[in-house]
């Protein structure tokens, strides 16, 4: 012991041991103890312990005759209801007082499964009565004649038709009081018009090129007047990734001479001469939300007078939106647009039939039109839209009386003051319209509209034979499977017009222009039916109830109380 003793004492002190700490550390690892399992019986101790008796099950089998048979069941059965037939033809035949008759005759043919479809329309509506106090013919026809064939397929459709009508009018509404009789014999107020044009069109689904429409006509009237009208307005369409790009174009060509010098010329000497072409671009970025729908754009139009080498270059803004306040309840619109409108001696003649075949035609510069609004529905079945508006235009159309002009020969009598030409103006208007529609059911409707109207025109004249005021109310029922009524009421406020006179002195001795006022009106029109059959019915409709003989332009009466009689006979052919 001392020996070791020694030699650990010296191995100490020859290399001495520090101090150092040591951690250990041990990963928790549970264990799962065994489950005490209760047992399903358990063990008693109990000294009386009750012993299960043993029991035994026997089936004794005894066959049983059943005569029960259970019933199949049946899905009860719903009445069905006759569907509507369906005919591809109609024929409409009336007649009634001033010798008044109207036909109108559609047929329809489905081709390829209804691939392909071809269409036949022939209207026509005429009247020889007379009007009281009026010494000339007031005769009038409007017939038309349309044929159209359709065909479509999965990504492409096209159409084309061709159109022709003729229209017959007189211009009877001469001065009273003023020409003598023998004057009014010699007139010749007969005046007739022709057209017959050319459409077609083309659409696809899934091409950068949408759409493009293309129209030709041809229209001429009994003065030795023609016109010739080329449209062509294609649209594309650039899908961007949540918007779209549109691009709309137009080519409008309008040309045509009057064989007849202005009404205000003492001599009939030159005719009129003209000559219109545009050419347009519509760019429009079109976006859209789940409330809101906004589309950008603008319009550049090229026009050029042909007839007088003059042109212009004019851009106009093309700009709406909407906005969903209230999911339907309500809808605000806003928007500004522009565009150069070509006018025509046919569109002015569809206006007012009673037109001089002596017209300046120029397009309008519709510089903007802007206007704010509110529509939705109130109720499900009550729908509503108000709206205002500013326009502004150079060379707005308005109908003017033309000037009495005894000092002419011309072979049809138009410059006896009986007759309208055009009288181009600066106009800003400022509009107010409201309509109101209500659908009680699908067997009733009902709507009544007003628009109010205020001008400002640049020669300070009244914006001649516009009317401020403008109401309009619609009603349609269906009373049971077999009868049908509807009508119809129309008022139009006061306008004014000018009655004037050509003269040759300088300095006349009374005054040449009196301002003519045109009083208001309504036009009351009703309509009552029978059906005997899905094929056949009758009706009876009524026209001016009032018995107003009112003048819709200077000079021009209408005829008075009207009743129009016949029938109606649906049919395949």
């Amino acid at each position: 012991m001392l020996f070791l003793g020694g030699k650990s004492s010296l191995a100490q002190e020859e290399q001495p041991i520090g101090t150092e700490t040591v951690t250990v550390v041990k990963p928790y690892s549970p264990t799962v103890s065994d489950a005490f399992k209760i047992r399903p019986e358990p063990v008693l101790t109990d000294s009386i312990t009750l012993q299960k008796k043993p029991i035994e099950y026997t089936i004794f089998s005894v066959p049983v005759a059943s005569t029960f048979s259970p019933s199949k069941g049946r899905a009860a059965q719903v009445e069905k209801e006759a569907p509507e037939s369906l005919y591809n033809s109609y024929l409409t035949a009336a007649v009634g007082n001033f010798n008044n008759a109207l036909v109108d005759f559609y047929t329809s043919h489905e081709m390829d499964q209804g691939d392909k479809r071809f269409d036949i329309s022939l209207n026509h509506f005429s009247s020889r009565g007379d009007i009281e106090n009026t010494p000339l013919d007031t005769d009038f026809y409007n017939s038309s004649l349309g044929l159209n064939y359709t065909q479509k397929a999965s990504s492409l459709s096209w159409g084309a038709g061709i159109e022709g009508g003729h229209r017959l009018y007189n211009w009877y509404g001469i001065p009273s009081d003023i020409f003598s009789e023998a004057t009014i014999q010699e007139m010749d107020e007969l005046q007739q018009y022709y057209h017959a044009g050319v459409q077609a069109h083309i659409e696809t689904e899934s091409s950068f090129f949408k759409r493009g429409d293309i129209l030709y006509r041809r229209f001429w009237d009994a003065a030795d007047s023609g016109e010739d009208r080329a449209v062509f307005k294609p649209r594309f369409q650039v899908p961007l990734e949540n918007d779209a790009l549109f691009i709309s174009g137009k080519l409008d060509y309008v040309g045509g001479s009057f064989a007849n010098a202005d009404v205000n010329n003492p001599e009939n000497t030159t005719g009129i001469d003209y000559s219109l072409l545009q050419v347009g671009l519509n760019p429009s970025l079109e976006m859209k939300g789940d409330n809101y729908t906004l589309n950008l754009g603008a319009n550049f139009v090229y026009g050029q007078d042909l007839e007088n080498n003059d042109s212009n270059f004019y851009i106009y803004p093309s700009v709406r939106a909407s906005y969903r306040l209230l999911e339907e309840s309500a809808i605000v619109y806003v928007g500004v647009e522009g565009e150069l409108d070509q006018n025509s001696y046919y569109d002015y003649t569809v206006q007012n039939p009673y037109m001089s075949p002596t017209l300046q035609i120029v397009p309008t510069d519709r510089q903007y039109d802007a206007f704010l609004g509110l529509k939705g529905q109130l109720l499900p079945n009550l729908s509503y839209n108000f709206k205002g508006s500013y326009t502004a235009e150079n060379r707005k159309p308005l109908y003017l009386l033309n000037a009495i002009n005894e000092f002419r020969d011309d072979e049809k009598s138009y410059h006896y003051g009986n007759s309208f030409e055009v009288f181009y103006d600066d106009v800003k208007t400022l509009g107010l319209f409201g309509e109101l529609n209500v659908d009680v059911n699908r067997n009733f409707s009902l709507g009544v509209n007003a628009a109010i109207y205020d001008y400002n025109t640049e020669t300070g004249n009244p914006a001649w034979n516009l009317p401020n005021t403008e109401a309009s109310l619609f009603l349609d029922y269906q009373i049971g499977d077999q009868w049908y009524v509807g009508g119809t009421l129309f008022y139009v406020g006061e306008r004014e017009d000018l009655a004037t006179e050509v003269v040759t002195t300088t300095f006349p001795s009374e005054p040449n222009a009196v301002l003519l006022t045109l009083d208001s009106y309504f036009d009351a029109n009703a309509h009552v039916g029978y059906r005997f059959s899905d094929q056949f019915s009758v009706f009876v409709r009524g026209s001016n109830l009032a018995d107003n003989q009112y003048q819709r332009w200077a000079n021009f009466r209408v005829q008075s109380l009207q009743v129009l009689g016949g029938l109606t006979y649906k049919f395949d052919l």
